[in-house]
């Protein structure tokens, strides 16, 4: 496994209850700030093995980034399960809710 792959699969399983990060954010503080895609590939082909809160990703405007179907549904129950609020057009409050790394831990 490449190393930003461990670091992203790091970061996610870090992201606590109740609060969300971005694709972008995660790229980031892995090393990679041009690298939001290839959070999503390590999202979508690692989450089942490597046990990711796959849930708490959202895109830069705080939205849902999959499209209508079980998978946005599930993502948006499981969210509201652990506190996190969407207001309207469906975004969360990147405000309220965006977890960041203490600068020591980057």
């Amino acid at each position: 496994m490449q190393p930003f792959t461990v670091r992203v699969l790091e970061i996610i399983k870090r992201i606590p209850e109740g609060s969300v990060m971005t694709y972008g954010q995660i790229a980031v503080v892995a090393g990679s700030p041009r690298g939001a895609r290839q959070v999503v590939r390590i999202l979508h082909s690692l989450s089942s093995a490597h046990g990711l809160p796959w849930h708490r990703v959202v895109n830069a405007k705080g939205e849902i980034a999959l499209p209508e179907g079980e998978g946005r549904f599930m993502q948006r129950h499981y969210l509201e399960q652990e506190g996190v609020e969407f207001g309207l057009g469906g975004r969360i409050d990147l405000e309220r809710y965006r977890y960041e790394f203490p600068p020591s831990e980057r």
